[in-house]
């Protein structure tokens, strides 16, 4: 177990009462380890739990440990693409098409549910906003429908881990599927931010690892996030719920262990807690030097309808709705959420949020899959709340 804190008006009891509910998860087995960073009215603390795999022999965790940090990427692909909006390389409501032809005339089920031969035109443009607010109408079909199964079969389906494909194949492979609704006029998790980063790619002429160590990791000095590493004795071996306890899902030696064909801004990265605090940190005092305080507002504020926010309830949840990237509080519907409050979870069991009112931010990294969408940090967040 690793602590680091500094000086500040939080008591160290009051910071321990966090750690308490990720330690809790370890003595029970729900998790062989995690570790968290927090800042706290300017005070940081680092903690690391338990062990990297499941087994009395395995590695202790450590502040070095690397964790897959999955959705948790998107908010850094929000700030990644406003930063590219500031700079004109790209506007919010230009047309894909203008680096993506092979979206450029799109096909729209006349219902979500419908086959895939029964379809109308788009009556608008797929715009860059569009698939940062995730309303352009490709992503997660949560229900059994041709749609669904058609992207199952293609291998374009969200997952955990990168497809076995590149870039420019999973677009290939989703843009000749219909839309599941007009552009602008639905809300579907997750395919829209991967679509967005083949997008930027073009756009920039060059890599989106560059576009990140250039614009994001780089200034940020976040020295151990990527799309895969080299050093895989510092990656937490990643589980899911089985019959039996916790299954392997992804070994160190896994998928994140080479080069991936398709970097995937949607759910990506490789990171540590302290290189993700260090991310969220720099937007929580505005944004500087990767956005500009306007282009932060924006990334944060409340970018869906109210009946795209009930068409999401299953994935956000509710009183909590979609900015640019990132997941924002509209409504305290419990103690630890305030509007204003924002960030994400990952599907493999990490989850970071700012909150500008009391000026906290927290990270959590863990290696137990989520078993659904709303599954895993509850007690933490009010933990932090409480502080």
């Amino acid at each position: 177990m690793t602590q680091h804190a500094g000086d500040g008006p939080v008591a160290a009891a009051s910071l321990e009462r966090i750690w308490q509910v990720p330690d809790a998860q370890v003595a029970s087995g729900r998790i062989p380890g995690y570790v968290g960073a927090v800042r706290v009215r300017g005070q940081e603390e680092v903690r690391a739990g338990g062990t990297m795999a499941v087994g009395a022999h395995s590695e202790p965790m450590s502040e070095h440990t690397l964790f897959r940090i999955a959705s948790a990427t998107k908010p850094i692909g929000g700030a990644l693409v406003l930063g590219l909006v500031e700079e004109g390389v790209l506007a919010l409501d230009d047309p894909i098409a203008r680096w993506l032809p092979e979206a450029a005339n799109p096909r729209v089920l006349v219902a979500p549910d419908a086959p895939l031969d029964h379809t109308t035109e788009a009556r608008r443009p797929i715009t860059v906003r569009h698939l940062l607010t995730m309303t352009c109408g490709w992503g997660a079909v949560l229900e059994p429908t041709p749609l669904q199964a058609a992207m199952r079969e293609r291998g374009v389906y969200p997952s955990p881990l990168p497809p076995p494909m590149t870039g420019d194949e999973f677009v290939a492979r989703l843009a000749a599927l219909p839309l599941a609704f007009q552009p602008g006029e639905g809300w579907l998790y997750d395919s829209g931010i991967d679509v967005l980063g083949v997008l930027l790619a073009r756009a920039a002429g060059k890599p989106l690892s560059d576009l990140l160590a250039e614009r994001i990791t780089g200034p940020l000095g976040m020295t151990s996030t990527s799309f895969w590493t080299p050093e895989v004795h510092r990656l937490a071996t990643s589980y899911l719920s089985g019959p039996n306890g916790l299954e392997v899902l992804d070994p160190p030696g896994g998928a994140f262990a080479s080069p991936p064909g398709f970097e995937k801004l949607g759910g990506g990265l490789l990171s540590t807690a302290s290189d993700v605090l260090r991310f969220y940190c720099a937007m929580a005092d505005g944004g500087a030097p990767v956005l500009s305080a306007d282009s932060l507002a924006l990334m944060t504020a409340d970018a869906l309808t109210a009946a795209q926010r009930r068409q999401g309830l299953p994935i956000l949840g509710p009183g909590v709705s979609w900015g640019l990237g990132t997941s924002v509080d509209v409504e305290a519907v419990e103690p630890w959420m305030a509007p204003g409050r924002w960030g994400w979870d990952g599907g493999t069991g990490t989850t970071v949020r700012v909150d500008p009112g009391r000026d906290t931010v927290g990270v959590l990294l863990t290696q137990r899959l989520m078993a659904d969408p709303l599954d895993g940090f509850d007690d933490f967040w009010a933990a932090v709340a409480a502080v």
